[in-house]
């Protein structure tokens, strides 16, 4: 019985939705982070001008959801950008 939750637990683990979370800063140009979204999260240019803007109103937005470790190089890649960018 133990063993089955500790399985389940591990199956919940792998299965957790991630999410790319852009935070504003002062120093990028909306066009800067608007074609990075474009490029590297695959967003059409409305979709990445609509979070540029919630990024710079809101402090942060959610730019792309799914597996850790799909999202991990997509994450490195707008960090080498200098975009902030954490995967929560």
């Amino acid at each position: 019985m133990e063993q089955l939750k500790e399985d389940i637990l591990i199956e919940n683990k792998k299965n957790d939705i991630k999410h790319i979370v852009v935070y504003n800063d002062d120093v990028n140009t909306f066009d800067h982070v608007i074609e990075s979204l474009v490029d590297i999260c695959d967003m059409d240019i409305i979709a990445a001008n609509q979070c540029a803007m919630l990024v710079h109103y809101k402090g942060k937005c959610d730019v792309k959801s799914g597996d850790y470790n799909e999202l991990k190089p997509k994450c490195l890649e707008l960090l080498n950008r200098q975009i902030s960018a954490k995967i929560e």
